[in-house]
């Protein structure tokens, strides 16, 4: 069987565990955050030395996650040890002028605003009211004046030709209010997390005070992978890794085969079989039923023999006809903490709401490790780093 890695973790340091980042005893800046989630973007800037002043998240239970978190953060960092922060549960657009943040008010400005219009796993609908929170959140940039700010949205906003208008408006916009920007696209496993998630962020520095920078890989030439993931969590159904997903694992009636069994559609819903010896595909917000990833418990016990998976696609793939089989019972979907591991989210975070609000508070988040490394690129922008 595996062993139980997680003391090794918290001694080392790396994915979930943030003791390798250095501490600080003072703020290196301030910032105010948009569209916060349960707060994997402003986790990884507060990591990297920054700390919140303003806060605004449109749904309750992942703000509440986000504020947990942040409590918890206090008592592990210095600089966070005496700070406190507005946070605003709602609609932004409808939180009173008076109670915005002021010009002047922080030295950042970041968030990630709603990505449905823009993904390749929506409607990409030009019209989407949704897609309009990007220039609203350049109004915010405008409003605050920051030193520098963040970005965040989907691959599909950085390439696609669909949003080359956006994309140009959004750059204009920023050099219209004096700020140089560099727009990138990151692949969340070359930054230290078991997930080959696609990320976007524009990058704008207040001209004259220094030069934008992309972000800095670390783990290209070897990604974390779901089994270093896992092997941080206590063992699947104990305290600490027992809140379930439910949905039943199926057979496909109509299996879409594609070479590698983790691809195509063996099972029921978009729930697929994760590698355990590679990155995690993209994990969506629509997790905690049907679409939520596949484990084989088998193999992380390392009891398995010969991959069940392996020869079940071996078998679709080579026979001329329709091959029934019984689903082995050590097949089973992931945990909110397995899934919350995978987004490199703090060990032991909680998370709030029913069950569907964790997952989707999970999926939809930036992970703390790649926004870290996006915090590290601003603070080499603005001369704050120490390297």
């Amino acid at each position: 069987m595996i062993p139980h890695d997680a003391d090794l973790a918290r001694s080392t340091g790396g994915l979930s565990d943030y003791s390798d980042v250095v501490e600080v005893d003072r703020p290196l800046g301030t910032f105010v955050s948009l569209y916060a989630g349960a707060g994997g973007l402003d986790l990884g800037f507060a990591l990297a030395g920054f700390k919140p002043v303003w806060v605004s998240e449109l749904d309750e239970d992942a703000l509440r996650t986000h504020d947990g978190a942040f409590r918890r953060l206090r008592s592990e960092r210095p600089h966070l040890a005496t700070a406190s922060y507005v946070s605003k549960a709602g609609d932004i657009l409808a939180v009173p002028e008076r109670d915005l943040p002021k010009r002047g008010s922080a030295d950042l400005v970041i968030g990630g605003p709603p990505c449905q219009g823009f993904s390749v796993a929506g409607k990409m609908d030009p019209h989407d009211e949704r897609s309009k929170h990007v220039f609203h959140f350049m109004d915010m940039v405008d409003r605050v004046q920051p030193k520098a700010f963040l970005l965040e949205n989907v691959k599909a906003l950085y390439q696609n030709r669909r949003w080359s208008s956006i994309r140009d408006a959004l750059r204009e916009r920023a050099s219209e209010l004096g700020y140089d920007t560099v727009l990138t696209l990151a692949n969340a496993s070359h930054f230290g997390t078991p997930q080959a998630r696609e990320r976007m962020f524009l990058i704008g520095v207040k001209r004259g005070l220094g030069v934008p920078q992309e972000l800095r890989p670390t783990t290209v030439e070897a990604p974390p992978t779901v089994r270093d993931a896992l092997r941080q969590l206590p063992p699947y159904g104990t305290p600490g890794n027992d809140s379930f997903c439910t949905a039943k694992i199926t057979l496909a009636k109509s299996p879409v085969l594609r070479r590698s069994p983790y691809a195509g559609m063996l099972f029921n819903g978009a729930g697929r079989p994760l590698n355990l010896d590679a990155p995690s595909m993209t994990l969506a917000a629509s997790m905690g039923g049907n679409k939520t990833p596949i484990i084989d418990q088998a193999e992380v016990d390392g009891v398995a023999g010969e991959s069940w998976l392996l020869g079940h696609h071996a078998s679709l793939w080579n026979a001329d006809g329709e091959i029934r089989v019984d689903v082995p019972s050590h097949l089973r979907r992931l945990t909110v903490e397995e899934a919350a591991a995978l987004q490199t989210f703090p060990l032991g975070m909680k998370w709030e709401g029913p069950q569907s609000a964790k997952f989707r508070q999970i999926g939809n988040a930036v992970p703390p490790r790649l926004a870290l490394a996006a915090a590290e690129a601003i603070k080499r922008s603005l001369g704050l780093a120490f390297d």
